[in-house]
């Protein structure tokens, strides 16, 4: 998010979208910005695949399968979504003709 959230402040400012392009002060760190997704992510999958469940009360947020479900789905998207982000510097140049 932080190489979103800079953009987005300074558009909300009223700077031009065209000087936005040239920020890219973030840009050299990008790899670590895609090593702490990954971590994150990684950390995400071993806590809802394979760490071991724990004891849930009946009425606990654990008990329903629906929330789990949620979790999935919404760890899954943010896969996609990072996968995206780290492939789009590599794809766009096939689309764009460049």
């Amino acid at each position: 998010s932080s190489c979103c959230i800079l953009p987005l402040v300074l558009f909300a400012l009223g700077v031009s979208g065209a000087w936005i392009g040239n920020v890219t002060v973030l840009a050299p760190y990008q790899p670590y910005f895609v090593v702490a997704a990954v971590a994150f992510l990684g950390a995400g999958f071993f806590r809802v695949y394979r760490r071991p469940r724990a004891a849930c009360a009946e009425d606990a947020t654990c008990a329903r399968p629906a929330s789990a479900r949620l979790v999935k789905i919404a760890l899954w998207a943010a896969t996609v979504l990072v996968a995206i982000a780290v492939a789009f510097p590599y794809v766009a140049p096939l689309f764009i003709g460049a």
